[in-house]
């Protein structure tokens, strides 16, 4: 399924405290400095080596916003603009979109993700007819379980999934379904 609008690469979503933006180059070294090892302990990417693979990663986001097939956003404070991490919905082109989400280590403890991933999923029920979204998360990565966990979502697959960092995860899959109109 297409969405309906041509393009995502003027889509904003404004929370509480955050402002979702399309991704852009403008936020290419920040992102190559905060998309960390650390950062990415529990997730299937791993850290780009030189800032060459994030400008290539932004670039395949920007064509898949045009396209309208997946929603990357950064995630900045909405008053003062500091970059915080980027989000998104994965595949919105299909009947079951994927939701990603990371924070830069400074912002870790904040539930500026629980807050971007509500904003999504309130663009996407608003925006999308779909059967589910998913969430897929580490097992031990407890405080971003909490994330579906606080939308309704229920553990309905569990697999195990080796990064591209080398990091192997056991994967619990959280299916969040749309608002009930």
């Amino acid at each position: 399924m297409k969405i309906e609008k041509p393009g995502l690469l003027k889509e904003r979503i404004e929370s509480e405290r955050l402002l979702l933006v399309p991704i852009s180059m403008d936020y290419k070294n920040e992102i190559f400095k905060e998309f960390t090892k650390e950062i990415t302990t529990y997730m299937f990417p791993a850290p780009a080596k030189d800032i060459s693979e994030t400008e290539a990663f932004i670039g395949d986001s920007l064509k898949e916003l045009a396209e309208g097939s997946n929603l990357q956003l950064v995630i900045l404070n909405k008053d003062s603009k500091e970059f915080f991490g980027c989000c998104g919905l994965h595949h919105i082109d299909t009947k079951t979109p994927e939701f990603g989400v990371w924070l830069k280590k400074s912002a870790h403890g904040k539930f500026y993700g629980k807050e971007a991933m509500a904003a999504i999923k309130k663009w996407a029920d608003e925006n999308l007819k779909y059967d589910y979204l998913l969430y897929p998360v580490a097992d031990k990565n407890i405080p971003s379980r909490m994330i579906p966990e606080s939308m309704g979502g229920k553990i309905e697959a569990e697999y195990d999934k080796t990064g591209l960092g080398g990091n192997e995860c056991h994967i619990l899959e959280y299916r969040i379904y749309p608002r009930q109109k």
